[in-house]
């Protein structure tokens, strides 16, 4: 693991001085970037000498080559297979913090069930998964590991259900509603726009996968060497923007104190226009000091090298450096809930 620096109120002036430091970050404008927003409609980025130059992209995926290449320096995506293949492929790309996660009262990516499968009886416990039709974003990544999990809770094997792979998120409420589909691994919005449509009910990865990191914050390792110094800084601004997202959280919902505030720079912001949406969706969860939740990290690789999709010798500390986030923690002293 590389070294992080903490960046001296003399290195932010001198940076501004010369111009703002550009970083390219890969994010796909979704509910689950508010942390991202935050930091960049509060302006802790600029105070921290650095400008945010956006990357658009669809799919998780498709970040693998230009991180590994340096074109993008950071980005927001999910783990999965593709991801340890390229660490082992000797691709240098870094899981570096925590971005979104599922936690117990935030689980923004679920479990939908049909209603009518609930209305009938034909779905009670987990253990009905088996021979339903499931749908996921993709194949071999962190909604898979979800899954799995719901899965086990029913004493079931991941394929003792049909999966239905490579569905777009805001595809998947049509699809349970045209009964194309039995259930999905659905993240928000689109599990709310699918129960507000009374075609599913939500089961809580709370219930069989309590705390799941779904999607970190991941970086070029080229960045994260030959930029350390930015680097540094931008993780800082990045936490405090983490840290502000928090304090827009409450009892499961986007109703802390700056909440409202919050919920404003997403409708700016992401695909979801309704700021009603942010106020019904059950947010996602995100470690205030950035720190990875090691177990659900393994348990997820664990399930890639299960349905051999991933080199059986790769590790996920081969693809850890959370050093910069430790120093811009250091740098940042505890986090104190707003109140």
């Amino acid at each position: 693991m590389g070294a992080g620096l903490i960046a001296s109120p003399a290195v932010i002036s001198s940076a501004r001085a010369q111009g703002l430091d550009s970083v390219t970050l890969g994010i796909p404008g979704s509910v689950s970037d508010g942390s991202f927003f935050a930091a960049i409609h509060k302006g802790y980025f600029k105070d921290q000498g650095i400008n945010i130059v956006p990357a658009a992209f669809q799919a998780g995926s498709q970040l693998v080559a230009p991180l590994g290449a340096g074109q993008v320096d950071a980005a927001a995506g999910a783990t999965s297979a593709g991801l340890y293949n390229a660490v082992a492929r000797g691709i240098d790309i870094k899981i570096a913090a925590d971005k979104s996660s599922n936690m117990p009262g935030y689980c923004y990516m679920a479990l939908l069930v049909r209603q009518d499968h609930v209305d009938s009886g034909r779905y009670k416990s987990f253990e009905d998964l088996k021979g339903f039709r499931v749908a996921e974003a993709g194949k071999a990544g962190a909604p898979g590991s979800t899954l799995n999990e719901a899965m086990k809770k029913g004493g079931l094997k991941y394929d003792d259900a049909t999966h239905v792979y490579n569905m777009p998120y805001p595809d998947m409420a049509a699809a349970l509603q045209n009964k194309a589909i039995d259930a999905a691994i659905v993240t928000e919005p689109s599990s709310t726009r699918a129960r507000k449509m009374g075609v599913a009910v939500r089961i809580p990865s709370d219930l069989f996968y309590p705390i799941q990191n779904v999607a970190p914050l991941l970086c070029s390792g080229k960045f994260l060497k030959e930029r350390k110094e930015v680097a540094q800084r931008f993780m800082i601004a990045y936490l405090k923007g983490v840290r502000f997202y928090n304090d827009a959280c409450k009892d499961g919902r986007l109703a802390g104190p700056n909440a409202e505030e919050l919920i404003q720079m997403m409708v700016t912001s992401s695909e979801v226009k309704d700021p009603q949406i942010y106020r019904e969706a059950t947010p996602n969860g995100v470690d205030p000091n950035g720190r990875l939740n090691m177990d659900s990290l393994n348990k997820d690789l664990a399930f890639y090298k299960e349905m051999k999709l991933v080199a059986a010798e790769v590790k996920v500390e081969d693809a850890l450096d959370t050093s910069f986030m430790e120093a811009a923690v250091k740098a940042l002293g505890p986090y104190v809930p707003a109140k």
